[in-house]
This record gives structure tokens, C-alpha cells and sequence, in this order.
């Protein structure tokens, strides 16, 4: 009978094992492949250069999407979150936040927030010919 309580000791320890492992610790299985995992709205450069102020919310939804905050509480504000995630390692993460006065945009705010108040440079006018 005594070699029976060697394996009953090696099983527990393997289930108590496995169950702190598999309760979301980070120790994790090395070697598990773990997907990418993609939050929020893609916002691309070629989106936020079509904003301007003045638009409606209309034009913007049309351009950026649904919003992804819409805040009942604050209905002149929407919010455009990204966040791009592989398990607990964050690579990607963006903010941009519009603006409105009544039905027209005046206002942007982020890292990703185009720079309506800077004039035209030489090189855009040239552009524009």
C-alpha cells in the first residue's frame, strides 16, 4: 500500500499545479502563442487628415466611424480610443478626441490630432498647384 501515497502526493501537487497556472496567473505555459487582440476604433493618418473644422457630425461619422465613447453627459464630445494588445504586453495605443459646438466640429485633441491652427506652408501651397 505505501506505494500508492507516492503517486496520490504527485497528483495533487500536478492539479494544484495546473489550477494556479490556468487561473490567469501571469506564469503561463512558455512557448503558448498568444494572439493579438484589437480594441476600439482604427484611426489612420489618411482619416484625420480629411477632418476640418466646421463639419457636422454627420460628415465626421461618415469619415471616422462610430465613435467609440459617446458620452450621453457630454454630447459635444466624442472619442476615438485604439488599443492593440498581445496578452498583457501593450503595442498600440491611440486617442483622439473631436469636439463640437452645436452640429459643427471645432476641435481635436491627441497625440494623432491634426494642427488646424498652423498656416500653410510653402511646400503644401506648392503641393495644392
Amino acid at each position: 500500500m505505501l506505494p500508492v501515497i507516492p503517486h496520490f502526493r504527485v497528483a495533487v501537487f500536478s492539479c494544484l499545479l495546473a489550477a494556479m497556472v490556468g487561473c490567469g496567473s501571469n506564469i503561463g505555459f512558455p512557448g503558448v502563442y498568444r494572439i493579438n487582440v484589437e480594441q476600439g476604433n482604427v484611426v489612420t493618418e489618411e482619416m484625420v487628415e480629411q477632418l476640418r473644422p466646421g463639419l457636422n457630425r454627420r460628415q465626421v461619422r461618415y469619415i471616422m466611424g462610430t465613435p467609440l465613447i459617446e458620452d450621453a453627459f457630454h454630447s459635444d464630445r466624442w472619442d476615438y480610443r485604439y488599443l492593440l494588445r498581445n496578452g498583457t504586453t501593450t503595442l498600440v495605443t491611440t486617442q483622439l478626441t473631436l469636439w463640437f459646438d452645436g452640429d459643427e466640429l471645432v476641435r481635436a485633441e491627441g497625440p494623432d490630432a491634426p494642427d488646424w491652427g498652423q498656416a500653410p506652408s510653402a511646400e503644401d501651397a506648392s503641393e495644392a498647384s
